[in-house]
């Protein structure tokens, strides 16, 4: 099993909430029902509801929504259910295919007399396409994306300790033995290459770290990925999505500004595809970096509208996207040229996202000076400059100059230092961030 952060998320809101359903959000696979079914052991009953494996469970959220009522048609369906008063969770599985349920939860989380989780794909979309109510204030949401490194180290096979042994070293701005760094760079490369999907990652480990078993596995999730905009996307939209999100690798071995329509198609431009890329975002399949027009806190006032640049939900489906070939470039450190630099600036964006930092560059307007992430901390901009080797950092320093910028970190395949305002990390320390 898998040891997944959420989990503790869970149990956090189990304590906590008063009169609330949970709304587990995020793309497929990234682990929503398994972690849900791992923590409904921890109730006396556990029921679950899938309104794709099951889709005549949408009857039982027809008329009457209240929680006697429902309960009463549930286990019509489900004649082993029982909903004892505090010991009960019912799971509420691909909730997008009902939205009547949905609705449901709001009467749910007034009675309070079990606990509600529900999670599903696409719901950034399916709502949006329908009048449905959603249930504010009675819906707490949580956002569940892949593994991210920390809990890919768990999977393969390190400890809470040696983490924490790790963080010691980015939290005293200390150099990480030599032998250690390297390894950790070395796994860094593996989770590059790996991902974060459960799926992938379970098969690769159990498979004693083949990458041929990694690259299947990869393939059949990016062939359910665009099965899932045949399905769900409006007609119009299905092909220009998958031209979208198929134009990642080429997008990021651009030395380029933002995204780029003409890389989708010649002569491409926003009015044809801005709203697949909305669609893409809001089926969290990719992470959409907004642009600022300059790196001054509060950055959300400097955002551009349509200039952005963007990166796959998972590094893993990203070099799925490339023949296999590339794998063994990757892991053996001898990629060269843009798309390395691509490579690791999908990979931070990801580690960022991960630790639900909202994702902001900056390039200035001659394209001289760039900054790949920008972060709000205190009143104050951080600027986060990320280096696939060890280059030189002349905009990192340029925006260090002013005196509103108080620090700054440098991502690089080296180790731990500092330098006035500047501290150098190993890439794998953007978990720590």
């Amino acid at each position: 099993m898998l040891k997944r952060k959420m989990l503790d998320v869970l149990r956090a809101w189990r304590r906590s909430k008063s009169r609330e359903c949970l709304m587990i959000k995020g793309a497929r696979q990234v682990g929503k029902s398994y972690i849900v079914e791992a923590f409904g052991v921890e109730y006396e009953n556990f029921v679950k509801l899938d309104f794709i494996e099951l889709p005549e469970a949408k009857q039982a959220f027809e008329g009457n929504l209240s929680a006697d009522e429902l309960f009463s048609r549930i286990s019509l369906l489900l004649p082993e259910a029982r909903f004892i008063p505090g010991k009960t969770l019912l799971f509420l599985d691909e909730i997008q295919a009902c939205p009547q349920a949905r609705t449901a939860l709001k009467y749910l989380a007034i009675d309070d007399s079990i606990d509600v989780i529900a999670s599903g794909s696409l719901l950034g979309i399916a709502y949006r396409e329908n009048a449905t109510s959603v249930p504010v204030g009675y819906e707490r949401q949580v956002e569940m994306r892949p593994l991210d490194f920390e809990e890919y180290l768990w999977a393969r096979g390190y400890t809470d300790d040696a983490v924490a042994t790790l963080r010691g070293y980015f939290d005293r701005i200390e150099p990480v033995p030599a032998a250690v760094n390297e390894r950790m760079m070395t796994l860094l490369r593996e989770y590059l290459v790996v991902g974060g999907m459960p799926a992938i990652v379970e098969a690769f480990v159990d498979a004693g770290g083949n990458f041929g078993v990694a690259h299947e596995e990869q393939q059949t999730l990016l062939a359910a990925y665009e099965d899932d905009i045949a399905r769900y996307a409006s007609a119009p939209e299905r092909v220009k999505a998958t031209a979208c999100y198929r134009s990642l690798p080429r997008q990021l071995a651009k030395e380029n500004t933002k995204f780029q329509y003409a890389t989708v198609e010649k002569r491409g431009n926003a009015r044809k595809f801005e709203g697949s890329v909305d669609w893409l975002e809001g089926a969290r399949m990719v992470l959409r970096c907004r642009s600022v027009s300059t790196p001054q806190f509060p950055l959300l006032a400097y955002e551009q509208d349509g200039r952005f640049r963007l990166y796959a939900n998972d590094t893993g489906l990203l070099l799925g996207m490339h023949e296999f070939p590339m794998k063994a470039a990757v892991v053996n450190n001898t990629l060269a040229g843009p798309m390395k630099g691509g490579l690791y600036e999908n990979l931070v964006a990801c580690m960022l996202a991960a630790r639900n930092i909202p994702l902001r560059y900056w390039m200035s307007q001659n394209g001289a000076q760039e900054i790949e992430f920008l972060v709000d901390k205190d009143a104050s901009v951080v600027p986060i400059e990320v280096k696939a080797g060890r280059g030189a950092s002349a905009s990192l320093n340029a925006i260090l100059a002013r005196e509103d910028v108080v620090e700054g970190y440098k991502l690089i395949d080296g180790n731990v230092g500092k330098a006035g305002k500047k501290v150098t990390l190993p890439l794998y320390m953007a978990m720590f961030l």
